[in-house]
Order: structure tokens, then C-alpha cells, then sequence
């Protein structure tokens, strides 16, 4: 199986990489329209709502990843998993479109949150 996480935390990466089956391809992007790129043979793709915002607290980096993954010939398709923003952290608003999100993980996210998303699918 092939995962695809969109992050910009190091941290998560290598929490990612002790969780996924050694079988299983793993690739990381801190930009939004590479990780796209890469994941239309995907079977999941993880996605740190952090990691797409172009300010901090305002949505609006996040709606633009979001309308161009719905929009991409390859990707679109693809079971998008959130990780979502600190309980703490303020956003401006959040908007949300039917069947976009397959599943949401809350923070702190650990190897045991990926090694159990694999087996959604």
C-alpha cells in the first residue's frame, strides 16, 4: 500500500514512518501540490491542516488545498485522512465539503494513529 503524508513537522514524519508495514511505500511533502502529485496511486493521503495554511489562523490556505485536490485528475480520488490543528489553536473559521474528509485525527498524533489508519484500507 502506498500513504502520502502533507506535513511540515518532523516530528509527525518520523512518528509516521515507525508506523506504517515496512512493505508499505511512505512518502512526505511539506508542499501541498507535490503531495497531490504524488498521491493519485495512493491509498490514503494524511493531511496536517497546519501544513496547508498560508498564514497562520486564517482557513483560507487550507479551502485552496482543498478545492485543488477535489480538482485534481489523479488525486481527487483519493481517501483524504486530517490531522487536525491543536485544540488550542484558533482559526479563523472552517468550512467543509460532503465525503472531502475519510477520517480526522486529533493531535498529539502518534505511530500507533498511522499504524491504525493502514488498516482502513
Amino acid at each position: 500500500m502506498k500513504f502520502v503524508l502533507l506535513t511540515k513537522d518532523n516530528d509527525m514524519v518520523n512518528e509516521a514512518k515507525e508506523g506504517f508495514h515496512p512493505s508499505d511505500t511512505f512518502e512526505s511533502y511539506a508542499d501541498w501540490e507535490a503531495a497531490l502529485n504524488a498521491s493519485g496511486d495512493a491509498d490514503l493521503i494524511f493531511v496536517d491542516l497546519l501544513a496547508t495554511l498560508e498564514e497562520p489562523h486564517k482557513i483560507a490556505g487550507y479551502e485552496r488545498f482543498a478545492q485543488a485536490k477535489m480538482a485534481h485528475s489523479s488525486a481527487g480520488k483519493t481517501p483524504l485522512v486530517l490531522i487536525s490543528p491543536p485544540e488550542d489553536y484558533e482559526l479563523d473559521f472552517m468550512a467543509g465539503w460532503p465525503d472531502f474528509v475519510f477520517a480526522n485525527i486529533q493531535r498529539p498524533v502518534s505511530y500507533k494513529h498511522f499504524r491504525r489508519a493502514s488498516t482502513w484500507v
